[in-house]
């Protein structure tokens, strides 16, 4: 018989926060092992059992079994390791991020790592260290653009609340068009992938016409019917409405999301859909292309289908493209549409008051 163990007993407070570290993703393994530790003897395994279920050795139980008995939470953490002093204090990490932040070099529109290392007095490395703890890439830039239209709010709510909530007996549809889809031949042959190697092709190619692609998703099945135009007009958008008409059941209500485009609003479109009264049309806002579900299918056909291929003429193009619409529709997955109308919304508020409206001061000195 050996010695008893201690009893370990755990408040909820404890529980909750040990059972964040045991499954939080970025919780690093070695203290969510811990953690499963100490919750498994808190529910009074002994050490034997909780090894067993962990798949670990028994003295590593109780080596962290001991040490939260002594110190609690803390005594999960790696004590400090023997090492070379610290050579950059708390109060240069914080100059180097404001630095960073708040600040431009007096010859570039971005700092590089190692221009700011010269500013600062500080190896390249440490600099990259900084950086990666703090999250900062100054290299990296994305695009993005605000919506302007007055009835913005009222819009995302009613377009949103579709995709959320479908009406009953009724089809929602998300049309826009990919217009001067191009049909580009490449000016020489493709160097395929090998091992080590991966597929090169050239940088120029000769242009084949183009030809424009009208799509409609079904954001209950992903289901899209398409046809390709030689052009995007209005009259080339009222043929393919007769399209959907004919493909859609006659019981059904359409409720149309597409955007503000000329060629959407003309009269002869107004007059065609005014006929049409089971027909209901939801203009999305200005500059809010990401809200039409159908975007998402035009990036796949050009990852997929349209940027590697080469195609050397029109009629090449249109049969690749409806090539895809088929092997597409014949195993068909709806997009999953996640953000409620209110997570939109706080997120834009959030996002507004960041905008710098010019150009960022350069701090005198900066560069130097």
């Amino acid at each position: 018989m050996g010695r008893p163990l201690e009893p370990l007993i755990l408040d909820e407070s404890e529980r909750a926060a040990l059972g964040s570290l045991a499954g939080r993703r970025k919780t690093a393994q070695a203290l969510a092992l811990r953690a499963r530790i100490v919750l498994l003897a808190g529910d009074g395994m002994a050490n034997k059992e909780v090894a067993a279920r962990l798949g670990i050795d028994q003295a590593t139980v109780g080596k962290w079994r001991r040490r939260f008995l002594l110190d609690r939470q803390n005594g999960l953490r790696d004590e400090p390791r023997c090492g070379a002093p610290r050579t950059v204090d708390d109060a240069r990490i914080e100059a180097m991020v404001v630095r960073t932040l708040e600040s431009l070099p007096h010859d570039a529109t971005h700092w590089s790592s190692r221009g700011i290392a010269r500013a600062s007095g500080v190896s390249t490395s440490t600099v990259q260290r900084i950086w990666r703890a703090f999250g900062l890439q100054p290299h990296r830039s994305e695009s993005f653009k605000l919506s302007t239209d007055p009835d913005f709010v009222a819009k995302v709510r009613d377009i949103v609340g579709l995709y959320m909530a479908p009406p009953a007996r009724a089809l929602v549809l998300c049309v826009d068009e990919k217009s001067q889809i191009q049909a580009l031949d490449r000016s020489q042959p493709l160097l395929p992938m090998r091992p080590g190697q991966i597929e090169r092709r050239t940088h120029d190619y000769t242009r084949h016409a183009t030809t424009s692609l009208f799509a409609a998703l079904d954001i209950a099945t992903g289901a899209v019917i398409g046809r390709c135009y030689p052009r995007h007009r209005a009259a080339e958008f009222r043929r393919f409405l007769d399209v959907i008409e004919k493909a859609v059941p006659g019981d059904l209500d359409v409720h149309l999301v597409m955007d503000n485009y000329a060629t959407h609003k003309t009269p002869l479109i107004r007059d065609w859909l005014l006929k049409r009264p089971r027909w209901h049309v939801h203009h999305t806002p200005t500059g809010t292309s990401w809200i039409n579900q159908v975007e998402r299918f035009f990036a796949l056909l050009s990852e997929r289908q349209i940027k590697r291929s080469v195609h050397r003429s029109v009629a090449a193009l249109q049969a690749a493209i409806t090539s895809f619409l088929d092997a597409h529709n014949a195993n068909p997955k709806p997009f999953r549409w996640t953000k409620s109308a209110d997570d939109i919304l706080a997120a834009v508020e959030r996002f507004c008051p960041r905008i710098i409206p010019t150009q960022m001061p350069r701090t005198s000195g900066s560069g130097h």
